[in-house]
């Protein structure tokens, strides 16, 4: 039987232009097939079509929203492109961003059962999907896959207009660590990152001025993040890191 190709998901893609697509891009050079999950198809298809007019190998698999029933379902959609006759899961990234920024007086009912049944319920429902699918991997250099999450300032600590987005964004750390010191005796990898600054986004750019874009002291680049990422994953299992922490040289901390 031929070796198996790895494959990486990476939901929460949005236009491209952020971590997940810069995450996509590098391992996609990296020899992986990639699996892009976002709710905007157009935005999808761009960044598919970019990959691979490079020689890559990426397929778009869009959702209406991200919800715990749309996440597995998409799964099912993955594997069929990706089966297990040819493909390998060893990394998955959970880079979706859910947030209200409000007063706290001002936040309803609705604005927070929203915001956590679409991103702390669909983060449990896309760590299922993927743990249980890296329990069926090989060990490979002390690993089955490796599981990483986007996190952010919100994650560790709160802030006026974050009550709620920080509220999830802790959900998300705490399933992380849980999920690390489960599964990380069964030769799993999870991880944290904590992004502490603002990346270098196209919605970054249209609010803020050329001198910030060019300024690589004040703001992350996210092809630096997809770097660190790379160095996680590659990490020996007797030093693995459970959370980095990414920001600017000059951010105020």
């Amino acid at each position: 039987m031929s070796e198996l190709k790895p494959l990486i998901v990476v939901a929460g893609v949005g236009n491209g232009s952020g971590t997940g697509g810069s995450t996509a891009r590098l391992f996609a050079k990296n020899g992986y097939s990639v699996a892009l999950i976002a709710r905007g198809a157009d935005s999808l298809k761009k960044i598919t079509d970019e990959i691979n007019s490079s020689e890559g190998d990426a397929a778009p698999f869009a959702i209406e929203a991200y919800n715990a029933a749309n996440v597995s379902a998409v799964f099912v959609k993955i594997f069929e492109k990706f089966p297990a006759q040819t493909h390998t899961l060893r990394i998955a990234l959970w880079n979706v961003a859910e947030g209200v920024f409000k007063n706290f007086l001002s936040i309803t009912p609705e604005e927070v059962s929203t915001t956590f049944s679409s991103s702390v319920a669909p983060a449990f429902a896309f760590s299922r999907e993927v743990i249980l699918k890296f329990k069926e991997n090989d060990i490979v250099d002390g690993t089955r896959g490796t599981l990483l999450f986007t996190g952010a300032t919100a994650s560790v600590r709160g802030n006026v207009l974050t009550s709620l987005f920080s509220a999830g964004k802790h959900a998300e750390r705490a399933l992380s660590q849980s999920l690390a010191k489960e599964f990380g005796r069964q030769n799993i990898h999870v991880v944290h990152a904590i992004i502490d600054g603002p990346i270098l986004t196209d919605n970054q750019r249209n609010r803020n001025t050329k001198e910030w874009e060019k300024n690589e002291d004040i703001r992350l680049d996210p092809d630096a993040i997809a770097l660190a990422y790379q160095y996680v994953v590659g990490q020996h299992r007797s030093a693995w890191t459970w959370e980095l922490d990414l920001r600017p040289a000059h951010e105020k901390w």
